[in-house]
């Protein structure tokens, strides 16, 4: 039988990773007014967006279309090249980015659920 940790000793333990929880949230908050007209930081500002989609857009047809090793999903063979030409389509012509992603989304959520 394992002996029960002491009251004190957990609660110093939650106290601990709480305190280095709110500090490692609250770090990046912190050099916003430093960084705030850094050259770097608009460029990043600008550029990570597009960057995360690309990647979850690869992500999402590697992995689903089985081109990443892994058995793919036999709905993904439809259903992630429509609602990608769709999301592209959608967004050149509207150039909104939340409308395409939202539809673009839902669209492949229900081929996928759809086709099996």
């Amino acid at each position: 039988m394992t002996a029960m940790p002491d009251f004190g000793y957990v609660l110093a333990a939650l106290f601990a990773m709480g305190a280095v929880t709110v500090g490692l949230r609250a770090l990046p908050f912190a050099f916003v007014r430093t960084l705030k007209g850094s050259p770097l930081f608009e460029f990043l500002g600008t550029t990570m967006p597009v960057g995360v989609m690309v990647a979850l857009v690869a992500y999402t047809v590697f992995g689903r279309l089985g081109l990443s090793g892994e058995g793919g999903d036999p709905g993904a063979a439809w259903a992630v090249p429509v609602a990608l030409v769709v999301t592209i389509f959608l967004h050149w012509w509207r150039r909104n980015t939340v409308a395409s992603i939202f539809v673009g989304t839902a669209l492949y959520m229900v081929l996928v659920n759809l086709v099996v």
